[in-house]
């Protein structure tokens, strides 16, 4: 496969759709359900690789569509930015049906409190367009993830760990992320959270994005 070439992706100075290695980002929201201190969003910064992930808008399924490109270009369709995309249910799951359609594989990159957000469980509707999630965990403890994760809704840890123990019954693969680095945070242990709910698990390593 030849290498894809970053291309813009704009409307109105908004980046819809970013590419990175082999792979195309979906960019749906700035909302999220988290203010993690470790986010460069943050920390002054809405960029990842030489894109600027500021969005001024509400995004829409007919605003992504045309940019999804040729899907035998990409190894997966990936929906991350620097907000919580199920937060954009609607438009998500438009865009990620088509992709299947047009038979691509479609990942979800989650903080896991979309069912504590949306006050039901959505991994069933997830699990008719999503191939692969991955569910940032981020603590082993409730006291580090709402010290570090500043999560906004009530009960998060508990509902995140819910979530992750929920996923493996939807979606074929699920793979739950760590930071090392973050002060208080036992990786190991996050690891043993991944391994007992049958997800894979992916250190992640500070200040590192993209």
């Amino acid at each position: 496969m030849s290498q894809t070439q970053p291309t813009d992706h704009t409307t109105t100075h908004n980046t819809l759709v970013y590419d990175i290695r082999q792979s195309r980002y979906i960019n749906l929201t700035s909302r999220c359900t988290l203010r993690c201190k470790f986010c460069p969003k943050h920390n002054g910064s809405k960029q990842v690789a030489q894109y600027d992930l500021t969005l001024s808008k509400t995004v829409t399924a007919d605003d992504i569509l045309p940019l999804l490109g040729q899907v035998d270009k990409f190894e997966e369709y990936v929906f991350c930015g620097y907000g919580e995309p199920t937060l954009n249910l609607d438009a998500l799951l438009t865009i990620a049906k088509e992709l299947q359609s047009r038979g691509a594989q479609v990942r979800l990159n989650t903080d896991g409190l979309g069912n504590l957000f949306h006050r039901r469980n959505i991994l069933p509707e997830l699990a008719t367009c999503i191939d692969v999630m991955s569910i940032s965990l981020n603590a082993d403890t409730e006291q580090a993830y709402v010290e570090h994760c500043q999560p906004k809704l009530t009960h998060a840890y508990s509902a995140v760990r819910e979530f992750i123990t929920l996923a493996p019954q939807y979606i074929q693969s699920v793979s739950v992320s760590a930071i090392n680095g973050l002060a208080g945070v036992d990786i190991e242990k996050c690891r043993t959270i991944a391994f007992d709910a049958n997800c894979h698990f992916t250190e992640r390593q500070l200040d590192i994005v993209g």
